[in-house]
């Protein structure tokens, strides 16, 4: 069985003092896969939003990958996946570009807060929000 997959949001909320971040806290547990998409998105909202310096950032993309040890990388096979992706399902590039890469891990669940709820991608992929009773 293929692990869940998290997008850049509940990457962030575990690093701040939220509400949701005891959940995202218990999702970074299960070792969940990544993508670099992922880490890129985390380090621009780490740095925008979170007020982390370069140092600080450093150490929490070091925590990320202890505790999600599968981290995929971007390449010409997961853009092209991820652009008819944006075009079947209204996705943006940055967000096909981290369900490209589920599906590529063979994923079943794509936690994400920002990505429609419930949708199956593919017949094969379920995105959730791990925050749903949170709201």
């Amino acid at each position: 069985m293929a692990a869940d997959f998290l997008d850049s949001n509940v990457l962030v909320y575990a690093f701040t003092a939220d509400r949701r971040a005891a959940v995202a806290q218990t999702l970074l547990q299960t070792r969940p896969v990544i993508s670099v998409q992922v880490l890129n998105e985390f380090t621009n909202v780490a740095r925008r939003k979170l007020g982390m310096d370069w140092p600080e950032v450093a150490e929490a993309i070091s925590e990320l990958r202890v505790l999600c040890p599968t981290i995929l990388a971007l390449d010409l096979a997961t853009h092209d996946e991820a652009l008819r992706i944006a075009e079947r399902y209204g996705y943006s590039i940055f967000d096909a570009l981290i369900v490209a890469s589920a599906l590529q891990a063979g994923s079943d669940t794509l936690w994400s807060e920002d990505m429609r709820d419930g949708i199956v991608i593919d017949g094969r992929l379920r995105i959730s929000n791990p925050f749903r009773k949170e709201s």
